[in-house]
């Protein structure tokens, strides 16, 4: 059998970077995309990927993606991590400019690239076999906070994206899943969203017991991918379990009561 190939987006960093040496790990072939082409190419020299430096918000970008990967072989899954955050404003506050841009990073990516690549997984699926389109949103795309209505709005317009994709796929070999992560550890994420202020950042961790980190995501990616073919993970949200839900999180240590 033919090796099976992956592209992961959002790979120079967290949890897209995290999906990469995962899926390596486990035999596939993989093509990371993002911006960062030197972070990429470290990567490459550490595991054995391959990359392809792009801005998916730019159509073009994913056109010449998409010309690259079909070139150079099949695509049985398309593991798109990239998107963020930015500010944590309320909605009165909010800056037109960091809503742009997390739609364009989280909704907008999204569409461009499942359309880009969607004649190459049913090309990978065609005799028998089956092809994934696995994304990454948030538990904020599932339930709203203060001071996150951007991020919410638009993990939930990417969440709304998945959900009529798999109904418009209906009756093809293709499954299609949904990772919904709540508190996440990486060196980044809240750093950015953030606007590089290390002390706020680290302040949302303070004394949290065990947040997720981004092997525990990339892990469960790589359940989903490598499960039996006629299983589909149509949506798996997963939390630390010091955060019950999106609005409670317990800092200190955790103590059975009683």
């Amino acid at each position: 059998m033919t090796t099976r190939r992956a592209v992961v987006t959002g790979a120079s960093s967290g949890i897209g970077e995290a999906v990469v040496r995962a899926l390596r790990a486990s035999g596939w072939d993989v093509v990371g995309v993002a911006r960062r082409a030197e972070r990429l190419d470290a990567l490459d020299a550490e595991v054995g990927s391959a990359s392809f430096a792009a801005d998916l918000s730019r159509e073009a970008d994913v056109a010449a993606l998409a010309a690259h990967l079909e070139a150079t072989g099949p695509v049985h899954a398309l593991v798109h991590v990239a998107g963020g955050a930015r500010g944590a404003d309320r909605v009165e506050d909010g800056k037109a400019d960091d809503w742009r841009w997390m739609f364009e990073a989280n909704v907008l990516s999204a569409q461009l690239i499942t359309a880009a690549l969607l004649p190459q997984l049913r090309r990978a699926a065609a005799g028998g076999g089956h092809a994934d389109a696995l994304y990454v949103t948030s538990t904020a795309a599932q339930t709203a906070y203060a001071g996150g209505a951007g991020y919410n709005a638009a993990k939930a317009g990417e969440a709304m994206l998945v959900h009529a994709l798999r109904l418009e796929l209906n009756g093809e070999p293709i499954r299609v899943t949904e990772i919904a992560p709540g508190m996440v550890y990486t060196p980044e994420f809240t750093l950015n969203r953030l606007g590089g202020d290390q002390a706020s950042a680290e302040k949302v961790y303070d004394g949290v017991k065990n947040p997720l980190v981004a092997s525990d995501v990339a892990d469960v990616i790589a359940y989903a991918l490598n499960a039996p073919g006629h299983v589909n993970l149509d949506l798996v949200t997963m939390r630390p379990v010091a955060q019950s839900a999106q609005h409670l999180l317990a800092r200190g240590p955790l103590r059975p009561r009683g």
